[in-house]
């Protein structure tokens, strides 16, 4: 399998490297790799894993079959596109010859299972980025329109840096990898690591303070202010957003929760270059006197879902006990909805469980959540915000 692999690297006969160079590092494609591929970036930065895993007749077999349909493809990008992609069947035979344990790729549910869901990310962002496939949300994910020409420009380039050698790269087994990051820093949507470390930058003060809370002190572990994108390009705040911030310091000021997570990315208008946790955290402390150690933004979600999920994922950063309850702030409409049975079968379907459990209605506006520690799973299907 070794051989396959030199094989399939060899692809890259125009770039020059010096016989004492090493692999080149790629701070991007690395930190994309990380925050998306947990699981396959892990063993990527392990050799022995690797090799150990190629060395499998069946995973063998696999590989070739897959490097074999690259290789009928020729100069025919969009056929190379197709050929990245994983059938049910290849991911299948990855999944069940992965180790039982792979440092910094572990998921509650197992390495299989993560790397099924690592593999779907991989065809989500080929499939989209790549084949021009509808997503699933598309007024808000995926390319938008673009010229042939600059399809094919994304694609080439994508298939050039899947054969160039990255250090840390799981590419070595499969190309694919490393393709899809291409296409999406090709089409400049590195959203996903827009605000790394998010424990840091604008968080590190409400993180620092966090250390310190006496959490049984509260009624709540925080408040959760979900997003309401606008639709007009150039709006950082949508009129309903800031009626939620409106709510949220009304809330604030009766003294029962030690921090805001203000919750939303850069969603509506596609491709806005502003993500509205951002601008939440700015008006809170602007407009109503919110200590800024009191605020936490979550500035990648994109829907209602990941709203809650997302908001979790920092209750869990923060050291928040789980079993504490949260509250969630926002307009009526939009309350009702997550109060609804169909939220509950819109998370089975869209994160494949649900990051919490709704609890009582305090208001119009207010809800109680249990956040669920199930949250904790990295999911490339929303590459944007996985």
């Amino acid at each position: 399998m070794v051989a396959i692999a030199a094989a399939a690297l060899s692809l890259a006969a125009p770039i020059n490297v010096g016989a004492a160079a090493g692999p080149a590092r790629d701070t991007v494609a690395e930190s994309l790799s990380k925050r998306l591929f947990p699981l396959l970036d892990a063993l990527g930065r392990n050799p022995q894993a690797m090799s150990a895993l190629q060395s499998r007749e069946e995973v063998g077999a696999m590989l070739r079959a897959r490097y074999d349909r690259r290789q009928a493809c020729g100069a025919d990008l969009g056929c190379v596109a197709q050929a990245m992609v994983w059938t049910d069947g290849e991911t299948h035979v990855l999944a069940a010859a992965l180790p039982a344990t792979l440092p910094d790729g572990q998921a509650d549910d197992g390495a299989a299972a993560q790397a099924q869901r690592e593999i779907a990310g991989v065809n989500a962002i080929v499939r989209t980025f790549g084949l021009g496939q509808v997503p699933p949300y598309p007024e808000i994910d995926g390319a938008g329109t673009i010229d042939p020409q600059e399809t094919r420009s994304r694609l080439q380039a994508a298939s050039w840096l899947s054969q160039t050698v990255r250090a840390g790269s799981v590419q070595a087994l499969d190309p694919s990898v490393e393709f899809a990051l291409a296409l999406l820093d090709g089409s400049d949507r590195t959203d996903a690591i827009g605000y790394e470390p998010l424990p840091g930058g604008l968080n590190a003060p409400a993180m620092k303070r966090a250390r310190g809370i006496d959490w049984a002190r509260f009624r709540y572990s925080a408040m959760i202010v979900t997003g309401v994108g606008p639709e007009v390009d150039g709006m950082a705040l949508s009129p309903f957003g800031k009626y939620h911030l409106r709510l949220a310091a009304q809330r604030f000021a009766a003294g029962d929760v030690p921090f805001i997570i203000v919750t939303g990315g850069r969603a509506h208008p596609r491709a806005t270059r502003f993500a509205e946790a951002e601008q939440m955290r700015a008006a809170l402390i602007e407009r109503y006197g919110v200590p800024a150690d009191a605020i936490v933004i979550e500035p990648y979600a994109r829907h209602t879902t990941t709203n809650l999920r997302n908001a979790t994922r920092l209750l869990i950063a923060m050291g928040a006990p789980l079993e504490r309850d949260a509250i969630i702030v926002c307009n009526p409409g939009q309350s009702a909805s997550i109060e609804s049975p169909q939220f509950v079968q819109r998370n089975l379907k869209e994160l494949g469980y649900e990051p919490g459990k709704i609890g009582r209605r305090m208001s119009p506006t207010e809800l109680e959540f249990r956040p669920s520690a199930l949250s904790a799973r990295i999911d490339p299907r929303d590459p944007l915000d996985p």
